[in-house]
């Protein structure tokens, strides 16, 4: 980083720590140049970055303060945490549920609080059409048949730097490249567990994880999710010994829908004890690159020394929705992996495929999430504080570290699915807490995505569903 990112970042962390506390003044340009021994304009710089990210606001003739919004109510969440309950769905029945309250979010009359992807506008589409014409103008013409079925060559190469840069070696050619992330997890699922099997998914849990059990007539087993720590180990190892858990499909960072992040330490606890018990890992891993401190952080699939766990990712969070090119860095599970996607779906689309690698190739997609994180995490914060203006004031709300999505908590009782067919009825999409649970639990509780610039609209938004959760 710049010398200015860095002096950023350090006056950041002790924002989100606390030690600089919301309202309080930054120590002058002045100060900041002889404590840390740099020029006011890296000061200035640095000062810009904060307020871009909005956890500054500079006051006329003043200097600069720590924005007033609250910051995430972590510690409000942790003060009523999940019960740490395991809960068997002996079957799992969510899809009419999801498809009912998700129907309306590709609508563009709707504020999209509800979606599950981010803006198209934060993404490099004209540079990538680009990419796409010049890949596929290049492209051999026994590369189409030669890329099938586990992808571009040049892709995985690609993909392997990336893990890499992570720490963890991971050959090219044992990577198999999928129609986005969600079908990398389905063949992962597909691979490890059949119909009636029991597999262990977080609570709550990222709705398409619930599908996919359904759709295969697989068993739920819900692990609680902490709101600062992610997976409940404890529960999860208690389980592990009562139940025959097949498989598990888990999110280790920046958890949809809480935003929960597992510690390393924590990661290399679970897959630890996975594998004591012999049991794979499905792991989603879309949002990693969207972390908003200055390192990235490590995937459980980072301390996998037996091969059992099934690292899922894709480029449809970062670059490119539209493409719909994921993969899956498979561990021991490769050629079944591959199997199954050749009796599937084959193959990924090689011109997307090429596109992205040549995408990546030429650089720039490094600098374009840095850019990417820094609208996400302003965005987050300014909806943070629109939710503390306009919402009840006992909610609770998780701001997390990375992603695009808050988990709002209202008071035990309340009725999120109520309110999100109220929204839907002003122009405004949520995705409500049942969608999230194969016992529909979670009622009270509802997920509200930051992934769009923040303005009047979705400020107005926010104060309509602040009006209508109070039952004004």
């Amino acid at each position: 980083m710049k010398r200015y990112e860095q002096l950023a970042e350090l006056l950041a962390t002790d924002i989100r720590s606390g030690q600089l506390a919301p309202g309080s003044r930054l120590p002058s340009i002045r100060t900041i140049t002889t404590q840390h021994g740099v020029s006011p304009s890296t000061a200035f710089q640095a000062y810009y970055r904060l307020e871009e990210k909005g956890l500054v606001r500079a006051r006329e003739r003043s200097g600069y303060y720590v924005s007033a919004a609250p910051q995430p109510a972590r510690d409000a969440a942790v003060a009523r945490p999940p019960k740490p309950l395991v809960r068997v769905a002996t079957k799992v029945d969510v899809s009419d549920l999801v498809f009912s309250v998700l129907g309306a979010t590709a609508d563009r009359d709707i504020v999209p609080l509800g979606s599950a992807f981010p803006s198209p506008e934060l993404f490099p589409l004209q540079r990538l059409a680009g990419s796409l014409a010049r890949g596929a103008r290049f492209m051999p013409a026994w590369e189409s048949v030669r890329a099938l079925p586990q992808g571009h060559a040049d892709l995985r190469q690609q993909i392997a730097l990336r893990y890499l840069g992570l720490g963890i070696s991971q050959a090219p050619e044992q990577l198999v490249v999928t129609d986005g992330a969600l079908e990398a997890l389905n063949l992962s699922l597909a691979a490890v567990a059949e119909p009636g099997d029991l597999v262990a998914v977080e609570s709550p849990s990222f709705y398409a994880s619930l599908q996919a059990l359904e759709r295969l007539k697989m068993k739920a087993l819900e692990i609680p999710v902490h709101p600062q720590t992610g997976l409940d180990l404890d529960a999860l190892a208690s389980a592990l010994k009562r139940h025959p858990v097949k498989a598990c499909w888990f999110m280790t960072t920046f958890q949809n829908p809480t935003g929960a992040s597992m510690p390393e330490e924590r990661k290399q606890a679970l897959v630890e004890l996975l594998a004591q018990h012999n049991v794979p890992l499905i792991e989603d891993d879309v949002y990693g690159e969207l972390y908003f401190g200055h390192q990235a952080p490590r995937p459980a699939k980072a301390f996998d020394t037996k091969g059992l766990v099934m690292h899922c990712s894709s480029f449809s969070k970062t670059l490119a929705p539209g493409y719909r090119v994921g993969w899956v860095a498979p561990g021991r599970f490769g050629e079944r992996i591959a199997r199954l996607k050749l009796m599937t779906t084959l193959s990924a689309s090689v011109p997307a495929q090429a596109a992205l690698a040549d995408y990546l190739h030429h650089g720039g997609y490094d600098k374009h999430l840095r850019r990417l994180r820094h609208a996400l995490e302003s965005q987050g914060a300014q909806l943070a504080a629109a939710v503390a203006r306009h919402f009840p004031k006992d909610v609770r709300i998780s701001r997390p570290d990375g992603g695009y999505f808050l988990w709002v908590e209202f008071a035990p009782g309340f009725d999120t699915l109520a309110l999100h067919q109220r929204a839907l009825e002003q122009g405004i999409s949520i995705a409500p807490g049942p969608i999230f649970s194969a016992r529909r639990a979670f009622a009270h509780c509802v997920r509200l995505n930051f992934g769009h610039p923040f303005n009047e609209r979705i400020d107005a938004a926010v104060q309509v569903l602040g009006r209508l959760a109070r039952g004004a």
